[in-house]
């Protein structure tokens, strides 16, 4: 009988989720409501060290909103990654700023404070840096960076609930910060994002436009959006945060199994200060060899992977207008040698072990 694929990615959706949907369908308060207030000061308080959090339907709406907030628009320049989902250079293209690809350094896969500063001009108004794959980008140098240009900083945490820098957390440095809650991320709503806000007057801006510019019924203040988070979808948020830490400390675990027992590739490696969460566990292999051991993992070891992000974001149809003839060396690299093992916490010692083996012996066999 054929072993049973192992997915790169498996959200974890229990009874306690069901009878939370459950409670809230039965209220009636299905839009925003008292749920959505409640999931946002627990994610605060678990999350963010109390740092004032506000829901929103998605990772990228949250990016957006606190872009908008923040002041940004047409005419100004934001420093942000390629090697990342095109969420975050969208946001700021929505906007009507302007997204200005910077490179990644190698071995984080996160923005180079060196590369930013190569990449500042006098329209830049912001950076950007995304904390890629659960690993905390450079919030001291890019912080630097900042306060020296005079730059806001704006931090993509989207896959990084938990993580921290020098044992502060990820979504507390920036002067507007985004969690996902995607189902694959590592807490979930079902489907959402929490914009983690500096002052009062950037989170008074962001529930303005998550809800059409209004605080009060027909008092429009500002043009806004319909971004709203509804109870139903804070109601899975607020079981999944009662889960998220012990789910981290498995995922760590695992990665740390990975780390002791793989053989012939790069394994990610975590800086001084960092606390890795491991959205994803992403290794480095030879360039030409990858899609022939991410296909052998597949079809002959039945072990599924990830590969993000094979086409960086300058070189996308949809963004390429912003990265006329730029040159991002680390950033191809990555996009060509990386690959993401399962690291999620459904897998069994069992699990892992298969994965080492297939790993290793398919690394082999090309050798």
């Amino acid at each position: 009988m054929p072993e049973e694929l192992i997915p790169p990615a498996k959200p974890i959706i229990g009874e306690e989720e069901r009878a939370a949907v459950d409670r809230v369908l039965r209220s009636g308060m299905i839009a925003q409501g008292p749920e959505v207030a409640a999931f946002e000061t627990e994610f605060a308080a678990r999350v963010t060290a109390g740092r004032t959090c506000v829901a929103v339907n998605s990772g990228t709406s949250g990016l957006h909103l606190g872009l908008l907030a923040a002041g940004i628009g047409p005419g100004d320049e934001v420093i942000v990654p390629s090697f990342t989902f095109a969420a975050t250079a969208n946001a700021v293209a929505l906007t009507g700023a302007t997204p200005v690809f910077a490179d990644i350094e190698p071995a984080h896969f996160c923005l180079s404070p060196d590369a930013v500063r190569a990449a500042v001009t006098e329209r830049t108004r912001a950076i950007m840096p995304v904390h890629l794959y659960g690993h905390p980008a450079d919030v001291d140098g890019l912080a630097a960076l900042a306060s020296e240009r005079g730059l806001q900083l704006f931090e993509d945490a989207a896959q990084a609930h938990l993580a921290t820098w020098q044992g502060r957390p990820v979504g507390t440095f920036g002067d507007v910060a985004m969690f996902s809650l995607y189902p694959t991320k590592n807490m979930t709503s079902g489907e959402g994002g929490m914009v983690s806000v500096a002052s009062d007057e950037l989170a008074r801006q962001v529930r303005l436009l998550r809800n059409q510019g209004m605080e009060r019924q027909y008092a429009n203040e500002v043009v806004g959006l319909n971004n709203r988070m509804t109870d139903v979808h804070a109601a899975i948020g607020r079981v999944q945060l009662t889960k998220v830490e012990g789910w981290t400390a498995t995922r760590r675990s695992n990665a740390a199994f990975l780390d002791a027992h793989l053989e012939g590739v790069a394994v990610p490696p975590v800086a001084d200060g960092a606390t890795h969460v491991y959205h994803q566990y992403t290794i480095r292999v030879d360039g030409a060899e990858r899609d022939r051991i991410v296909t052998a993992l597949r079809e002959e070891h039945q072990v599924g992977t990830g590969v993000y992000y094979p086409i960086p974001n300058h070189r996308l149809a949809s963004l390429t207008r912003f990265a006329q003839g730029l040159d991002l060396p680390e950033t191809e690299r990555a996009a060509r040698e990386v690959i993401s093992l399962p690291v999620h916490p459904s897998l069994t010692r069992a699990d892992l072990e298969r994965i080492v083996g297939a790993v290793n012996s398919t690394v082999r066999a090309g050798s």
